[in-house]
């Protein structure tokens, strides 16, 4: 992280980044600069991939290279990373989520930041403006699932920029530039729920976007700012922290020598006004504000539960369906009492009759979810029949158990009974 003309760097690696080899310290790892053992590695690569290509959203050396980069041209790692990538865009359907997603209303109208304007290189701008957003009130209004759903769509909107930006000038567009403003950054900002959410977003683009920034300005930093960057900053590797450059009272001069006056807002130190004057800009960027109780869930939602279980520290516990017929919806909706609770759903093959999830197929995979804040709706329709096995998970809890409330149900594919999630026994506490 760099602040203002000096430049420090942190000692914290966890493994998601990779610290270049000192083999290719005089090497960028681009196209165009490359060693000789980089280019046997990025042919070998390539190969080792080859399968997966078409899944991918660009087959060039230019995107297979930036994985590469993330792992320091290790093909292994890099091999295994996007593999993993490519489950992702599956599972998270993100070849459609530009037209297909529709962020809730409170997101649309409080989530602030916004793309506005390129940097001198030609690269996208994204502007994060700290002060107005509302943490507390967004994850009382929405899911923590919503919320990464919208990144990921602002994400995907972003790289498209970038593929235009390549076409139109000619040259390889592949990173943005990201402003963080932190005028009235506050407590408010560093609620854990809040924390928690926003961690597990950064930990998506760094496993999912890799080289995604070219530079991140971060301005009009408070006091408090080194406190609130200790809670976030290992979820970051440390070629993303090298990015990060914290400016000082002149940050508008610098702002103006990475990008020209004419792209960039008169509010941020340049010309570009929206087409009524507005020096903010605010048909680009959103500025949030705080969230009106209207939009609380919970204040506005209420849901008569059928049954309640109480999972232990440290436990599980599962509910089973005999799906019979494919295409059947299997629909659920949950609240956790005090913090969040791990859900996924799996399926158990004929041939297994272990309880353990980890012999079981993956349908939806387990993440945490904040339904003590924002209650669970959700389905999913069968892909195939078999045993399909609900999981609320609290593994993760060393101290906390957590009694979960939950209505479940089975729809058949066409008219016929709906089926109890005891059609093959209780649940089970493990």
């Amino acid at each position: 992280m760099t602040y203002g003309q000096r430049e420090e760097s942190s000692s914290f690696t966890d493994g998601r980044c990779d610290s270049y080899s000192s083999s290719y310290a005089d090497m960028s790892g681009r196209v165009g600069d490359l060693s000789p053992k980089q280019n046997e590695i990025l042919t070998e690569f390539r190969g080792r991939i080859e399968d997966i290509l078409p899944n991918l959203p660009a087959q060039h050396d230019h995107y297979l290279l930036r994985w590469l980069r993330a792992r320091s041209f290790n093909v292994q790692k890099a091999e295994v990373m996007i593999r993993k990538h490519v489950d992702f865009r599956k599972q998270m359907k993100i070849d459609s989520i530009i037209s297909d997603f529709k962020p809730p209303e409170v997101i649309e109208r409080y989530v602030s930041g916004g793309m506005c304007g390129y940097d001198r290189d030609g690269s996208p701008i994204w502007y994060d403006v700290i002060g107005p957003l509302d943490p507390k009130g967004l994850l009382l209004s929405a899911t923590k699932q919503d919320f990464m759903k919208t990144k990921i769509r602002h994400t995907e909107m972003l790289h498209r920029e970038c593929r235009r930006q390549t076409e139109k000038l000619g040259k390889n567009i592949e990173a943005i530039t990201l402003i963080y403003d932190c005028e009235g950054l506050g407590l408010k900002h560093i609620w854990k729920p809040a924390v928690e959410a926003y961690g597990e977003i950064l930990t998506m683009f760094e496993d999912n976007y890799p080289e995604g920034l070219k530079r991140v300005f971060l301005i009009k930093a408070p006091k408090m700012f080194p406190m609130a960057y200790n809670l976030i900053k290992h979820f970051l590797c440390e070629e993303t922290r090298r990015k990060i450059i914290v400016l000082g009272s002149n940050w508008q001069e610098v702002l103006r020598k990475h990008i020209d006056p004419e792209q960039l807002p008169m509010a941020y130190g340049g010309t570009l006004t929206d087409p009524d004057g507005d020096p903010s800009c605010r048909t680009m960027i959103k500025y949030g504000g705080a969230v009106p109780r209207s939009y609380y869930v919970q204040d506005s939602v209420k849901v008569q539960y059928d049954s309640s279980v109480t999972i232990s520290r440290g436990s599980v516990f599962q509910l089973e369906y005999d799906v019979t017929a494919a295409s059947s919806l299997l629909r659920w909706q949950f609240a956790s009492d005090g913090a969040d609770i791990g859900f996924g759903v799996y399926r158990r093959t004929k041939d297994c009759s272990s309880k353990k999830t980890s012999d079981m197929q993956q349908v939806l995979p387990s993440e945490r979810y904040n339904a003590h804040l924002v209650p669970e709706d959700s389905c999913l329709t069968c892909p195939e029949p078999g045993v399909y096995v609900l999981c609320f998970d609290n593994s993760y809890s060393i101290l906390q158990s957590k009694r979960v409330s939950y209505n479940v149900e089975l729809v058949p594919p066409s008219d016929g009974p709906m089926q109890s999630p005891r059609s093959r026994g209780d649940g089970r506490l493990q």
